[in-house]
């Protein structure tokens, strides 16, 4: 919005400048301001839709991390003959097989083993203490429906790097049958515990929610014209979730409101409960953003003052410098107020209402005129500003085009997706086509603008 109105300002200079070269003194009745009403505007939701892909090295990660250490242990001696305590002795090793999660698990047990035989009345037993590494494998069945991840994991193979054996009478007997069976007394305990473990991992609902309330805090997207993009999510969709090239891949949705602004940092208006979360059968791959573009009168009064405050237009000896720009709005026109010295000195004032040629991609004012309150002291202190000449000149020269500002605007969107990381371990990356201007809106205190654009995005999950 920065350079939306800098035509106008320069070429109303350029036409003083065609005037007489002696100073004139201009002291004209400001138009007052409309009464401020509070600002209220319609925002068009967007929609944007994008896959998930979470990797199985980064499930094998978290996995590791909320598994490890001594995952079993057993004192009671007596119920089976044996006591255990079994540690991860090695990372967990994901990978994918027959669209199920494979999943690995390196063991470390300690054992004590009661062996022998009660025969005649007298009982010959005996216990030994083992140490023994060996290899779990099991497969998960992973699914999500409904925002609700789930996952059923089944114990496979057990395998020895040596077998358990004690030594009796000088031979070594084989336990195997001992220890195998305590394995999978234990099974049950060892899969609830992957479960919740993948559970918490392809929690995909928590994960989403504080992403999106990340993206929810406003980004400032340019310091010099303190200018900020805000988005407010308000509905998320999510396809259910499928194993495949080594990834849990799903579509994700999201329906918000995007708003830019000038000025102060926005407060964020996200709100974790008020967000609807919905299932979908399948979601299109694209971006169709609407963003409206806030500008108080106020602010954009500051950031065209900043533009043109001490510059000098003119040639020969016909020269004004501005020394202040003010907008504000009344009656459904924008009003601008120019201070400037030199050929003349005093303020201005010039009213019209923007508008936008799609073709040229120019905006324009329709109908500018100087405001009613200063026409008439023009015609006494300086008739030639008045004149229909100068005025044309300004109708058929204050055109603007905003192709480079909406190029600006689109290369500020495209830092956040190359490889942009909200969170860490979340990589977001996408395309963007042209951003289109729609329309203009002027309120009792501030300009709206009304953007749109199309593109798409990708999640991915690596590294969390």
């Amino acid at each position: 919005m920065k350079n939306i109105f800098c035509a106008a300002v320069l070429m109303t200079l350029a036409a003083l400048n065609n005037g007489c070269s002696s100073t004139q003194k201009i002291e004209l009745m400001k138009p007052e301001p409309d009464e401020a009403l509070p600002l209220t505007y319609t925002v068009t939701p967007s929609y944007i839709s994008f896959p998930v892909s979470l990797t199985l090295k980064d499930i094998e990660n978290q996995t590791n991390k909320a598994l490890n250490g001594l995952i079993y242990e057993d004192h009671n001696l007596e119920d089976d003959k044996t006591e255990m305590k079994i540690w991860k002795n090695d990372p967990i090793l994901i990978s994918e097989e027959d669209k199920k999660l494979k999943i690995t698990l390196p063991l470390k047990v300690w054992a004590k083993v009661k062996y022998g035989t009660s025969a005649l009345g007298m009982n010959l037993y005996d216990t030994r203490e083992f140490n023994l590494n060996g290899t779990l494998t099991l497969m998960s069945d992973v699914k999500m429906n409904n925002w609700k991840v789930s996952s059923v994991t089944e114990l496979g193979t057990i395998d020895w790097k040596e077998s358990p054996t004690i030594t009796i009478a000088g031979k070594q007997i084989a336990i195997t049958y001992l220890i195998n069976p305590t394995i999978k007394m234990f099974r049950s305990k060892i899969e609830r515990k992957i479960d919740e473990s993948l559970d918490k991992t392809l929690d995909f609902k928590s994960n989403m929610l504080d992403m999106m309330k990340k993206v929810s805090d406003p980004v400032e997207l340019s310091p010099t014209y303190q200018t900020w993009l805000k988005v407010t999510p308000q509905e998320l969709y999510a396809t259910d979730a499928e194993l495949k090239k080594n990834a849990v891949e799903l579509s994700v949705g999201l329906k918000c409101l995007i708003e830019s602004s000038i000025g102060q940092k926005p407060k964020s208006s996200f709100s974790k409960e008020k967000i609807l979360l919905k299932p979908i059968s399948n979601l299109p791959d694209r971006v169709a953003a609407n963003i409206t573009a806030v500008s108080t009168y106020q602010d954009a009064s500051k950031v065209m003052t900043a533009n043109f405050k001490g510059k000098e237009f003119g040639s020969g000896k016909r020269k004004v410098i501005i020394q202040n720009v003010e907008i504000w709005h009344k009656r459904g026109k924008m009003i601008i107020a120019l201070d400037m010295l030199g050929s003349v000195n005093g303020r201005i004032y010039l009213a019209g209402f923007p508008q936008y040629n799609p073709q040229t991609k120019e905006l324009f004012f329709d109908d500018l005129d100087y405001a009613l309150e200063t026409k008439s002291r023009l015609m006494k202190t300086a008739n030639w500003l008045a004149s229909g000449m100068i005025l044309n000149k300004i109708r058929e020269n204050c055109r603007y085009s905003i192709q480079p500002n909406l190029e600006e605007g689109k290369q500020n969107i495209l830092k956040y997706l190359k490889n942009y990381s909200p969170t860490q371990g979340v990589f977001v990356n996408g395309q963007l086509n042209d951003i289109a201007f729609e329309k203009v809106q002027l309120t009792n205190n501030a300009i709206i603008a009304f953007l749109s654009i199309t593109g798409n995005v990708k999640v991915n999950v690596n590294g969390m």
